[in-house]
């Protein structure tokens, strides 16, 4: 299944972020301390607040597997600078064309997959130069794959459609 995700939304205010701008008028790149760590962040809207991170400052690459989401993920979501809160995602780059995730959902926790993220997680990619236009993300619910087109600034996403958990509730 494709579908067209829209254009990114990358001005701090409408993300929104209350981080500075680093350029023209986007947060790319910026630290941001969370619990004592300096981390690199670059924040993307994709009609919901993401912060998009590759590791801390002093991180030559990050280890999504062997990172607590539990403990980290909410200190991100209710930091004082995300006004909306917001979802994080932690990646870490195998080559420029693929990417692994690990994302905490505003409000949900850790998830096994988040399409706006994944493709807040290309843009942040190729704007702080460590990836191409077209990548696979891996997610604990299995792969997507993200094409953010320059042609038009759309993100388009495919990825399978499948059941996932069956249930029932009592009426």
């Amino acid at each position: 299944v494709r579908v067209d995700m829209g254009q990114p939304i990358l001005l701090a205010s409408d993300v929104p972020t209350k981080l500075p701008a680093t350029k023209d008028q986007a947060v790319i790149g910026a630290a941001l301390e969370v619990d004592g760590v300096m981390w690199n962040v670059t924040c993307v809207s994709m009609g919901n607040p993401h912060c998009v991170t590759f590791g801390s400052t002093d991180c030559q690459a990050l280890q999504v597997d062997d990172l607590n989401l539990s403990d980290i993920g909410p200190k991100f979501e209710h930091h004082e600078v995300f006004p909306a809160r917001t979802n994080t995602e932690f990646v870490q780059v195998f080559s420029r064309s693929h990417l692994k995730m690990r994302v905490w959902e505003r409000g949900a926790g850790a998830t096994l997959a988040c399409g706006t993220g994944a493709c807040a997680v290309v843009v942040a990619a190729v704007l702080e130069g460590r990836s191409e236009r077209s990548c696979t993300v891996d997610l604990p619910g299995g792969p997507l794959e993200i094409e953010w087109k320059e042609e038009d600034n759309h993100i388009y996403m495919t990825g399978p459609a499948e059941v996932v958990f069956y249930g029932s509730a009592p009426l």
